[in-house]
């Protein structure tokens, strides 16, 4: 019988990062009817930091980040927090969210790659399989959507900017031993990426000020409070209770969602190739947080 080699603790945020993130996709098109995604992303990230902060100053956390972690934290929000949140909103909307959802959690074969080719770390073998899954997973989730691809070239590089981006930054923080907790380095990062977030939305988005409908903003807020602020929480959490490749592999279920949501909310296709790749999702979860017990020595 297989025994868990994560905490139950860890078990849980991964159940509730995979549905508050995997749900999350197919609203991006409706938190942009309106608003720019510059806007939208700035006014999301502002709210969703500032809440964190919030609750942990009640929660008695120390607010302050230790000087020699600082830099780190910033170059690493660039490449997640920025680079992700800009790229993965561009690209849900020039391609199907349950797709570009997919290319942006290309994320656990980046770090993957960089982690062996760049910083010298070895693959255990059920590690590569894992990550061979992920990759079939991916592929087949691709192939049926190569006529979107063609004619939105864009939203497919954008979405793998997106996952490459958010490998580049966990790694950067992980291999910097960051000791932070969660929702203290959660809130901060979400705050530093609202400052070019922001400028952004001033020379890119909408060119004027107006109120957008109460669902615009319901849509809006409901991001910044569950699958940002919440759902970053998760994952940070994560990242420090496993290494990083696990960690991202722990993520591999949320394209999953992701697809199920866009089939419910938009009529995105889910056929016999979608079903598969989940198939190769929960194969690859598997090998990643879930080893063979250790049989007992005999008895002389």
């Amino acid at each position: 019988m297989p025994n868990a080699t994560v905490p139950l603790r860890a078990q849980i945020l991964l159940a509730t990062l995979t549905l508050v993130w995997g749900t999350n996709w197919p609203l991006f098109a409706l938190a942009v009817r309106e608003v720019s995604v510059w806007t939208f992303r700035a006014v999301a990230v502002t709210v969703a930091g500032l809440v964190l902060l919030a609750i942990a100053r009640l929660r008695g956390q120390s607010l302050l980040i230790p000087r020699q972690h600082r830099v780190r934290i910033c170059v690493a929000t660039f490449f997640y927090l920025v680079l992700w949140n800009i790229a993965s909103t561009y690209s849900a909307i020039l391609i199907p969210s349950g797709q570009s959802a997919v290319l942006g959690f290309t994320m656990p074969l980046w770090s993957a790659l960089i982690s062996w080719a760049v910083l010298g770390e070895r693959l255990g073998k059920r590690l590569v399989l894992a990550v061979a899954l992920g990759a079939a997973a991916v592929t087949l989730l691709m192939v049926p959507s190569f006529a979107t691809y063609a004619q939105a070239p864009l939203g497919l590089a954008l979405g793998l900017l997106a996952g490459l981006g958010w490998a580049i930054g966990t790694l950067i923080l992980k291999r910097g031993k960051v000791d932070v907790p969660a929702t203290v380095l959660t809130g901060w990062q979400l705050l530093i990426s609202a400052l070019p977030t922001a400028i952004g939305a001033l020379v890119l988005g909408d060119g004027h000020w107006f109120v957008p409908s109460w669902q615009s903003i319901a849509v809006i807020a409901y991001i910044a409070l569950v699958p940002m602020a919440l759902g970053n929480v998760c994952w940070f959490a994560i990242v420090g209770m496993l290494p990083a490749n696990v960690a991202g592999l722990s993520a591999v279920m949320v394209p999953v969602v992701a697809m199920v949501s866009g089939a419910w909310v938009h009529g995105e296709p889910l056929g016999p190739s979608q079903w598969l790749a989940m198939a190769c999702c929960v194969g690859a979860l598997w090998l990643a947080l879930v080893r063979p017990a250790v049989a007992a020595p005999a008895r002389a």
